[in-house]
């Protein structure tokens, strides 16, 4: 397996305050992807996709950007899902991280149905 540049990957840990005994302390944690697309452009002709599989659990799709977003009612209020056209970047935020989130996370695209003819096949 390729190893993944740390600057597409960031963990960042917030709440960290001192407290006093007896007290309470939150701790929040913020997962970010990037993924830099190469061979083409990201654009809203495509779905691109984020998808994750936790050790010894199916396929889990999270959610999509294509001009606007859809999201897995799972990860309702902690994902965000962003493209910078002009970095040719498709970004995944997931915030409140527990290890729970421990999985494998890949960005996947698909072709949007304005990109398809009346037979389905994608169009060129």
């Amino acid at each position: 397996m390729t190893p993944v540049p740390q600057d597409l990957v960031q963990l960042v840990e917030s709440g960290g305050d001192l407290v006093k005994p007896g007290g309470s302390l939150r701790l929040s944690c913020t997962l970010s992807l990037n993924c830099v697309v190469s061979g083409g452009s990201v654009t809203s002709s495509y779905y691109w996709n984020w998808i994750r599989q936790r050790p010894g659990r199916a396929l889990e799709w999270m959610g999509y950007w294509t001009g606007s977003t859809s999201y897995n009612p799972t990860f309702q209020g902690r994902i965000s899902i962003t493209a910078d056209s002009s970095q040719n970047q498709v970004s995944l935020q997931l915030s409140s991280v527990t290890t729970e989130d421990r999985a494998v996370y890949t960005r996947i695209t698909a072709v949007t149905d304005s990109h398809r003819d009346d037979s389905g096949a994608r169009q060129t």
